[in-house]
C-alpha cells in the first residue's frame, strides 16, 4: 500500500525509499488531546523513561481524581505537585503553563486549525519549560501536522546518520537544509529516521 507521503519521499530521496521499503508502512494517528493536557504530558515526560513518567502522570492525576483543569492546577501548591514525584522545576513549569492557559495564551485545538506551525511554536515556547522540541512534538503527535522535522532531536539525527551512513551526527542546520527535499511530508521522514534507529 502506498500513500502520497511515502510516494513523495521515495521519489525525492533514494535512501528514504530504501528505508521505507525496509521498515514498511508506519502510520501515526494524532492524539488530538486538548493542548493544555498534551503539554502537561510532554513536560512530565521530559528527560524521563516512559515507565517513570507514566507513574508520575498517574500520581499527578490522582491528586485531582481525574485530569485537572488549569484552574485546578493553580489552586494547589508546588509542594502538592511535587508529592506526585515531579521535580521542583517541573512543578513550576506546570503552574506556569496553567497560568498561560487561564490567561487564554494557549491556543485551543480549534484555534490551532487556523495557525501555522511557526505561529504555534512561537505561542507555546513563551511558556517556561516548553522549548522548540516540545512544541514540535505537540505539532507532530497531537495535531498530526505533516511537515515538521525536529532537527534538534537526537533520534532523528542518529537515524539520519545510520540511514545515510555518515561518520558523525548531522548538524541541525545541515539536516534542516537537506530535509527540504522531503517537504511537505517531513513528519513522515522523521518517523522513518526514528525507525532507522530502532531497527539498527
Amino acid at each position: 500500500m502506498t500513500t502520497p507521503d511515502l510516494e513523495h519521499l521515495s521519489k525525492a530521496d533514494p535512501v528514504m525509499a530504501r528505508l521505507i521499503a525496509k521498515v514498511g508502512v508506519c502510520a501515526m494517528k494524532p492524539r488530538r488531546l486538548p493542548p493544555f493536557q498534551s503539554l502537561v504530558h510532554s513536560i512530565i515526560y521530559q528527560q524521563l523513561s516512559g515507565k517513570a513518567a507514566a507513574a508520575i502522570l498517574g500520581r499527578f492525576e490522582a491528586l485531582f481524581s481525574r485530569f485537572p483543569t488549569p484552574e485546578e492546577v493553580l489552586a494547589i501548591s508546588a509542594e502538592r505537585l511535587r508529592s506526585a514525584g515531579l521535580s521542583r522545576p517541573k512543578a513550576s513549569y506546570l503552574l506556569g503553563l496553567a497560568e498561560h492557559a487561564v490567561a487564554g495564551r494557549i491556543p485551543s485545538l480549534k484555534m490551532c486549525q487556523d495557525l501555522a506551525d511557526s505561529e504555534i511554536i512561537e505561542r507555546l515556547t513563551e511558556v517556561k519549560g516548553v522549548g522548540r522540541w516540545t512544541a514540535e512534538m505537540f505539532l507532530m503527535f497531537n495535531l498530526g501536522r505533516p511537515d515538521v522535522l525536529p532537527v534538534y532531536d537526537l533520534g532523528v539525527r542518529k537515524g539520519f546518520q545510520i540511514a545515510f551512513r555518515k561518520r558523525a551526527l548531522p548538524e541541525p542546520e545541515y539536516l534542516e537544509r537537506f530535509g527540504r527535499k522531503w517537504s511537505p511530508y517531513r513528519t513522515t521522514a522523521a518517523r522513518y529516521l526514528w525507525r532507522a534507529v530502532d531497527s539498527e
